[in-house]
This record gives C-alpha cells, structure tokens and sequence, in this order.
C-alpha cells in the first residue's frame, strides 16, 4: 500500500524525496513497481519480478480495470456524474471511464469511485478537474482481481495462489506456483 509522498521508482531519490524501496527493503526477493502511481496518490502497486506478467498487466489490450477513490473539491451532482460517464477529451486524447460512482458527499467534498483501464500520467486527477472537480485526495483500490483491502499504507504483503491465479488468468497467463 504505497502511501502519500513516496516516489514510485527503486533507487537513489531526489533530495528531500522518500522512494518506495525505503519500504521494500524487507521483501526477500529482487522486485520492481508494475507502473507507478504519481507522488501524492496512496493505494494499491503491484510490484513482481515477472516481466511477462508486468507487461501484460500495464497493457492496454488486456483492460485490467483500476480502481480509484478520489476525494475531490465540490459536490459532484447527478448530471455530472452522466457527463463524466460519457467521457471528456484531455490534452493527450480523449479519456473515458469504465465507470463513476459517488461513494459519498459532504461538506463541499465528494468521494468519487471512478474506473479507468488506461494508466496515462495523472488520468484521473485530470479528467476529474476537467468536470471541475479538483482531487484533494487519490488512493488506487484495485488492479483488476487484486484488491488493496485494508492493508495499512507503507505496508506489504504477498500474494495468495487464489490472487495470483486470478491475476494471471486476467492477462491470459498461466499460474504455476
């Protein structure tokens, strides 16, 4: 569970920057991030030491759905809601999102489920500023059949067999233990 303010990447950090090998570095085997999720994003990355599996897990062809929370400023209406269903086109291309929700409103903020199966550089805080819904904060809860669940941020743990199973056969690979 990738927590705030960590930098996605192995290796030496910018000054003043944490990475997220600094909590990593009990993991026994040599592993890299499948993707990254931006600086202040918290929440679920994937990390493996299967290249095949990491490809195939970042490629668009195998629409591995990824799920956000997103608090965001302002009371996210219905009618918005439709509108963002519908898509929206951003600098790089339109963007179009598998599904929208709102969890929750209150106080001004909303908590918004939103599913894209594309990772593009800042996705979701962009198409959600486009409605005019700036995120004040962005937490990942799911890579297709994995689920972050209630693991603690900064904190690790393996795979099952059931999870990795499903994950494999999500990007038409086979499982062997």
């Amino acid at each position: 569970n990738k927590p705030c303010c960590y930098l996605t990447q192995l290796g030496t950090a910018p000054a003043g920057k944490k990475t997220i090998e600094e909590l990593i570095r009990d993991v026994p085997a040599r592993v890299f991030p499948v993707g990254r999720l931006d600086y202040n994003t918290e929440g679920l990355l994937l990390l493996t030491n299967d290249g095949e599996l990491a490809n195939r897990v970042l490629h668009p062809r195998f629409k591995l759905p990824k799920v956000y929370r997103a608090l965001v400023k302002g009371e996210v209406s219905r009618l918005a809601v439709e509108k963002m269903k519908r898509g929206a086109n951003l600098e790089d291309g339109p963007a179009k999102p598998d599904s929208v929700r709102v969890l929750r409103r209150d106080k001004g903020r909303t908590l918004v489920e939103i599913v894209f199966h594309e990772g593009r550089k800042h996705l979701v805080k962009r198409f959600l500023s486009r409605f005019g819904h700036p995120v004040l904060k962005l937490r990942r809860v799911a890579l297709g059949p994995l689920r972050l669940g209630k693991l603690p941020p900064g904190e690790w743990r393996e795979l099952s067999p059931r999870e990795l199973r499903a994950l494999f056969s999500a990007v038409g690979l086979k499982y062997s233990s």
